[in-house]
């Protein structure tokens, strides 16, 4: 039983026959062009994807990672505002390319030609920090909707709405990064739409395409873009374009949001009844278990011993659940015997 989807990846489920249909009727006309031509595909997702996230006026360009989308997302700040300097939060990943990885913060997985960008780390939900740094120089603040590599750290909703406002002030470009929290994982659409605020560039991927390389940059209208300032190959081609209306498709005709919230409230409550826990977090089916003790050896045995397959995280205590948004009741009841029976082994040392 997959628990972890692929980093949050696998949003309908491995093989859903709506997903497979379309991809195999794409392939059988055309696979693959550029953007030299027009691609009418492009226009239904954008279309499809507007209605559902509710960003029906925000212009879509399309790439093919979440590293890729930060990247263009974070230079686009720089083309609209004239600026350089970026802030984004402790404990963040934006991705491994040049610009992600210096707004990602986590030295080892950083070249010394990553450290040459003009980046500020600030503790996460930290109002006073946050404003005591004057962000007339800066281009854009960078923030996940819910931060996952750390363990499902969420930001408040205040906090959000503090940024937004003094991002307002200053000029600077309010980018959400739902890369990992987006797609109807959390039971809104975006983690972000919880504070009901709305971000000047929103960056999508993972759960896009279900596991078809996909990703893209949600752009508000007030941000003009010119011919030629991003550009991409592969990004927008015929079957990504496919897979990702595609898994549109089924996350609006299943109800999956709605099955998000349920399924993740069900989980969560459930887990917090179980010993040796000492915290669940998270919102909808981004959830992360927090255990008292190194919980490396417990994903091991889940594995082997009963098949079930969830992610680690950088704070080595936290089990990552992002199943698919899909999940049934009958599974869900599944992932917790088998949970229960694993975690007996180490309630003893626990308590002692």
């Amino acid at each position: 039983m997959d628990f972890y989807g692929g980093h949050a990846v696998i949003s309908i489920g491995h093989t859903h026959p709506h997903y497979v249909k379309k991809i195999e009727e794409q392939l059988e006309k055309i696979a693959f062009y550029s953007n030299s031509v027009k691609i009418r595909q492009q226009e239904e997702l954008s279309q499809k994807l507007g209605e559902l996230s509710g960003y029906n006026d925000y212009h879509l360009f399309l790439c093919n990672s979440g590293a890729e989308a930060n990247e263009n997302a974070l230079k686009l700040s720089s083309f609209h505002t004239g600026r350089k300097k970026i802030i984004a939060f402790e404990k963040s990943f934006h991705g491994r390319t040049s610009l992600a990885v210096a707004a990602t913060n986590d030295t080892s997985i950083q070249a010394a030609v990553n450290t040459t960008h003009d980046i500020i780390f600030l503790p996460l939900n930290d109002i006073g920090a946050f404003h005591e740094i004057p962000l007339h120089d800066v281009c854009a603040v960078i923030i996940e909707g819910i931060q996952g590599v750390a363990g499902i750290q969420t930001p408040t909703d205040e906090f959000l709405r503090s940024i937004r406002r003094k991002c307002d002030e200053t000029g600077a470009l309010l980018i959400l990064d739902e890369v990992q929290s987006g797609y109807g994982r959390t039971g809104m659409f975006f983690a972000h739409q919880f504070a009901n605020i709305r971000p000047d560039i929103i960056t999508v991927a993972k759960g896009m395409g279900n596991g078809f390389p996909v990703a893209g940059v949600l752009i508000a209208p007030h941000i003009k873009a010119k011919h030629g300032m991003l550009g991409t190959t592969f990004g927008g081609g015929y079957l990504a374009c496919a897979a990702a209306i595609a898994v549109l498709d089924v996350i609006k005709e299943e109800r999956l949001i709605g099955n998000a919230t349920n399924m993740g409230d069900y989980l969560m409550e459930e887990i917090k009844k179980m010993d040796g826990v000492k915290e669940v977090r998270g919102k909808g089916l981004m959830i992360g278990v927090e255990m008292h003790f190194n919980a490396s050896a417990l994903r091991n045995d889940l594995v082997f011993k009963h098949q079930i397959f969830t992610g680690s995280a950088s704070n080595k205590n936290t089990v990552r659940l992002l199943p698919p948004l899909t999940i049934t009741l009958a599974e869900a009841d599944h992932f917790l015997k088998g949970f229960a029976l694993a975690l007996q082994p180490y309630l003893q040392s626990v308590s002692q």
